[in-house]
């Protein structure tokens, strides 16, 4: 499977991040609003990097990296609790 579309979130992700942040320089975006966008901006770049991170475990295992699915917000960020 193609890793590409999901690199490429990643990358517009990356660049939103980065203008959410000049546009606060900049006096067009008030820092609530920041926060908030950037914390959906970060939860979708931790979906698609956990994708990535299934993805590249089942190739490394043999199995059918197809399988791998975007899990829900909750599941990726609360992993760890």
């Amino acid at each position: 499977m193609d890793e590409k579309p999901v690199l490429h979130r990643i990358t517009e992700l990356v660049e939103e991040e980065h203008r959410l942040r000049a546009q606060v320089q900049a006096g067009a975006l008030s820092a609530a609003e920041e926060q908030q966008r950037l914390r959906e901006v970060e939860e979708s770049l931790d979906q698609c990097w956990d994708l990535l991170r299934q993805r590249r475990a089942a190739r490394d295992a043999g199995a059918d990296e197809g399988n791998a699915h975007v899990r829900d917000r909750e599941q990726v960020e609360r992993y760890l609790q």
